[in-house]
């Protein structure tokens, strides 16, 4: 499965981006997808992650009321609502994809995207 995030960008706090992931390579209705992001000097980190008809879906703590999950598998793409941003949701955003399940855990994905960049300003 080849990965293409896209959508992120330059916004103030309290403001709202819609990221977007589209698959293509395999059936993108098999995998479980879940966005994860990388602030600077941090390690990556789990925000959100959706089953693979999307009745199912998770939240980190931290993103939980604010940002939202979803996918559309006729047009193999997997979204990231996120509203209520704040300077600290600053990070490289990027989506993956595992195989017949969906998970918090990195190991546990098959294939990830190159990343999109968000930065919320103060």
């Amino acid at each position: 499965v080849q990965l293409q995030a896209s959508g992120g960008g330059l916004v103030q706090a309290g403001g709202s981006l819609r990221l977007s992931c589209a698959a293509s390579g395999r059936t993108f209705s098999n995998y479980g997808m879940g966005w994860f992001r990388q602030a600077p000097g941090k390690e990556r980190e789990f925000v959100a992650a959706i089953n693979w008809r999307g009745g199912f879906t998770y939240n980190a703590d931290s993103v939980k009321g604010r940002f939202t999950i979803s996918r559309d598998n006729a047009k193999n793409t997997v979204y990231l609502q996120m509203n209520t941003l704040k300077p600290e949701d600053t990070a490289v955003y990027f989506c993956a994809a595992a195989q017949n399940q969906y998970s918090v855990t990195m190991s546990e994905y098959d294939y990830w995207g190159q990343g999109t960049l968000v930065t919320v300003s103060s």
